[in-house]
This record gives structure tokens, C-alpha cells and sequence, in this order.
């Protein structure tokens, strides 16, 4: 076991800017800066029967969303200043399937991109003759307003190998644009392989492209699928991260993950690593499965990274999974390790996305219950430990409740004063122990501080690293019982 000194430990033994250079600041007027990243909170899902998502945050203050829908017959797009409103935006038809020929079948996938002043859309189409000759292709709007605008065909993104090719997105990295995609290949075996190629325009590639990564592991070839597709790309802390999906488009799909260093050359496959495991998967506790085919936006105020991808919240499906209209768009926010890596966490249960808690005067360290003590600890593992939603107290009176991320129906609650996770039952004690009012930060009115609803003038504070519930008498205890959310 590694020994962590306690705050109190530490501060028994040093003073002055020795403990301040501990705690940020000088005994008795610690102070955490609000978080660069505050917390933000959706309700899911986003939206129903709409599978591989794709939101697009503009410069003109919208953002505009466009999945595929069930019938593959037709692209969609809607815009709202608001995620959320993205739910109950009116949804237009921009573009609908040629009845024969080429783009006649499987409209799959669309991504809306804005490239050099212009709207584009990328999507995957069959041949109305031959619905599985799947291929790339590109349409462009010229308008400001790509809802109401004008949509012209490019054509189709005419790739060196003319084999069944899907789920095209664009990425710049340090001035070069490029497409990644998913394709089979017959010399390399069955199923899809990711490619990527620089772009000579946004409808046109150019050179020789190269496979970053081929399904191999067990988790890339689940449910007898041999799948990697839907690359989509952010970029943060001098690093190149490209998700993607693998195995079968049921419960078994989840999420990879690409590495390479911004500065790397991208068409060297060499500079690509591929995580061991999924990212992102199935999470029967939550109720969702199968999650993936996601892309990345932000939140309103710019300070958040957001995963948007789909799932279903069942996990048997009667039939073909691509005969099944039941994938839906959902979003929650995405966490950055201390490493600079992404931590995408599990698919979060319907209804709104969980905070993270942070201790005011120790702000790299988190709320979190591990053997369902309530604590607060750095480097969180699985992060899910330190997720809660933020819902109705059980006790009702504008009170809340803290519901654990990965323990539905598990809340923080107060037992001996010490603070606990533990599932409700149907007593009014664990209601009134497990509700709480939220107060203005009692260290930073930007935080966040928990009353004691059956306790008036008791605070959840921590203590040595533990949560308790005490009376606060000094500004040291009130700087334990201050959080800020992120």
C-alpha cells in the first residue's frame, strides 16, 4: 500500500510557504482557481433512433446535427444554440437517395464539416442495384445556413481501392487536411481496416493511403464481425487521438483508441499506438449497450470536450442489428488524465450526465467512493468512482440527492456521520440521510457546499480524506466542505 500523507499530517510538519506550496496558498486563505473545465450536465438521450451522430459546433453560434436514420434513405439536419435544444429542433431533409444507380441505398453515416468558407457533408452510400457496393461521397453547401441552404453533389471520394469503403471524416493536423475511413480490403482479410490519406480538396484524396489499424483482438471480432470503422479525431495536448468502433453493431460494438503525436508523420503507420482494449463498452449496470460510432463537439461555454455517440438500452435484438431502428444519439462529457490522455469513462444511465466533485483547497483530488466510503483521492480509477448525477433529493423539499455513475440507485448518504455509498431502500431515514442542500461554496461562492437536510448546520466536509458530516467552525473546515464541479 502506498502511504499518502493526510493534509493534516503534512501541515503538522511543515508551515508557512512550505504548506503553501503544498495547498496553493497560505494557511487559512487557500484557494482553488474555478476549474478550467467546469462541470456540465445533459439530459440523454439526445435523441432516438438516430445512430452514428455527428454534431458540429459553429462560429455563428449554433450547433447543427445530422445522424443516420432508420429508413438509410435521406440525410437530416437541425441546429439549435443548445445541445439540448438539439432534441426538439426541427429536423429538415437536405438531401434525399437517388431512385437508381449510385447513392440509391444505405445512406449511412453523415458528417457535417465547414472547410475553407463552405458546408460539407460526408456520408457512405449503396447502389440502389447493388445495395452493399457501398462507396464514400461528398455534398457541398455554399450558404451560410446549411439548413435552408442549397446542397450540390460532389460525387464520390474516389479512393485507390474501389472495395466496399465507409464512414469518411476530415481532420487538419498542423496545416494538412486529411480523410481517415474504414474499408475492406481482400488482400489484407475479411471485414474493415482503418486508412488514411492526405486530401487534395474536400472531395478528393491524394497519394497513397495507409491502414493505421486492422481488427485482430478479440474485442475488435466479437460477435463473428471483423470490424474496425467510424475513425473520428480530436486533437489535445500536442497528441492525435482517433476513436473508433469495432465488432459486431449490437451489444459487442464498442470504442478503440489511435495515438499518434501531433508532430509525427500521420501517414507512418509506425506512429500510431493502439490501446490494448476498449475505451468504451457495454455497461449492463447503466443500462446501455453496444456504444459507438461517436464523434467529438464542446460544450456551450468552449471549456468541455464532449463524446456524441450512440447506443441502445437493451442488449437482445431479434434479427439483424442494422434491421433494428433503435441506436440513439447521446452526449457526456469527457475527462483528461493527468498523462494528457482521454478518459471517456462508461456510457452513463438515461437522464442527466453526472459532475465530478472537487475539493476546493486540494483540487486534483475528487469525491469518489472506493469499498463504498465516501473519500477524496487523485488519479480516480475507474473514473465512474468519482461520477454522481446531481438529481432530486429522496427527501424531497428543494433538496437533492447524490446517485453514484457506475451504482445506480446507490447514493452518497450520511450513516454515524460518516459518508457513505449505499442503495436506497424505503426508509424515510435514508431519504432524509441521503439528501442534501446544495449551498453557494462556503470557501468560493463558484463551488458548491452540502447541508445536511435532517442536520441543519451539518456540512459534508472532508476529513483526513474521508467525507464526513460535522459542524464547521473555522475557515479550514469550511474550505473542506467547498467543491467545485467539473
Amino acid at each position: 500500500m502506498r502511504f499518502e500523507p493526510t493534509r493534516r499530517t503534512v501541515l503538522g510538519l511543515i508551515t508557512g510557504s512550505a504548506a503553501a506550496a503544498l495547498t496553493g496558498a497560505l494557511p487559512g486563505t487557500a484557494h482553488a482557481a474555478v476549474p478550467a473545465s467546469p462541470g456540465v450536465t445533459y439530459t440523454n438521450t439526445l435523441a432516438e433512433q438516430r445512430a452514428d451522430p455527428h454534431i458540429w459546433k459553429h462560429t455563428d453560434g449554433f450547433y447543427y446535427f445530422t445522424a443516420t436514420v432508420p429508413a438509410y434513405d435521406r440525410v437530416v439536419l437541425r441546429r439549435a444554440t443548445t445541445i439540448q435544444g438539439l432534441s426538439t429542433a426541427v429536423e429538415t431533409t437536405i438531401w434525399t437517395k437517388h431512385a437508381s444507380g449510385a447513392m440509391g441505398a444505405h445512406i449511412w453515416a453523415p458528417e457535417i464539416h465547414f472547410i475553407d468558407g463552405r458546408w460539407y457533408v460526408y456520408f457512405a452510400a449503396g447502389d440502389a442495384g447493388d445495395v452493399w457496393k457501398i462507396r464514400p461521397y461528398v455534398l457541398e453547401c455554399a450558404d451560410g445556413n446549411p439548413v435552408t441552404g442549397t446542397w450540390t453533389e460532389k460525387g464520390r471520394i474516389a479512393l485507390p481501392l474501389d472495395t466496399f469503403s465507409l464512414d469518411a471524416t476530415t481532420f487538419a493536423v498542423n496545416g494538412t487536411r486529411y480523410l481517415a475511413w474504414a474499408q475492406h480490403d481482400p488482400a489484407v482479410g475479411p471485414g474493415t481496416n482503418l486508412y488514411l490519406a492526405r486530401m487534395s480538396s474536400p472531395w478528393a484524396v491524394t497519394g497513397t493511403p495507409v491502414m493505421l489499424s486492422r481488427p485482430t483482438a478479440p474485442w475488435e471480432t466479437a460477435g463473428n464481425q471483423t470490424v474496425n470503422e467510424g475513425p473520428a479525431v480530436i486533437q489535445r495536448n500536442g497528441r492525435v487521438f482517433m476513436t473508433f468502433s469495432a465488432s459486431a453493431t449490437d451489444a459487442h460494438y464498442c470504442m478503440g483508441l489511435l495515438t499518434a503525436p501531433a508532430s509525427a508523420d500521420l501517414l507512418n503507420a509506425s506512429s500510431w499506438t493502439k490501446g490494448a482494449g476498449p475505451v468504451f463498452a457495454s455497461n449492463p449496470a447503466t443500462g446501455q449497450y453496444g456504444p459507438g460510432h461517436n464523434q467529438f463537439t464542446v460544450s456551450e461555454d468552449g471549456k468541455s470536450d464532449l463524446l456524441v455517440y450512440h447506443d441502445r438500452g437493451y442488449k437482445d435484438i431479434s434479427g439483424d442489428p442494422l434491421k433494428d431502428p433503435n441506436r440513439r444519439t447521446r452526449v457526456q462529457k469527457i475527462y483528461w488524465r493527468a498523462d494528457g490522455t482521454p478518459d471517456f469513462g462508461i456510457p452513463v444511465a438515461d437522464g442527466p450526465t453526472p459532475v465530478r466533485l472537487s475539493s476546493y483547497n486540494f483540487p486534483d483530488r475528487f469525491v469518489r467512493h472506493r469499498e463504498f466510503r465516501a473519500r477524496i483521492e487523485r488519479d480516480v480509477s475507474p473514473l465512474a468512482d468519482s461520477q454522481f448525477r446531481v438529481v432530486t433529493g429522496l427527501a424531497g423539499n428543494g433538496t437533492v440527492s447524490l446517485e453514484s455513475a457506475n451504482f445506480p440507485g446507490h447514493y452518497l448518504r450520511h450513516r454515524n456521520f460518516e459518508v457513505w455509498l449505499e442503495k436506497a431502500d424505503s426508509t424515510a431515514l435514508f431519504r432524509a440521510d441521503a439528501s442534501w442542500t446544495a449551498r453557494p461554496g462556503l470557501s468560493d461562492p463558484a463551488g458548491v457546499s452540502y447541508e445536511s437536510s435532517n442536520f441543519p448546520g451539518r456540512y459534508m466536509r472532508h476529513y483526513d480524506n474521508l467525507l464526513r458530516v460535522q459542524d464547521l467552525a473555522t475557515a479550514a473546515d469550511r474550505a473542506d466542505a467547498t467543491f467545485h464541479t467539473q
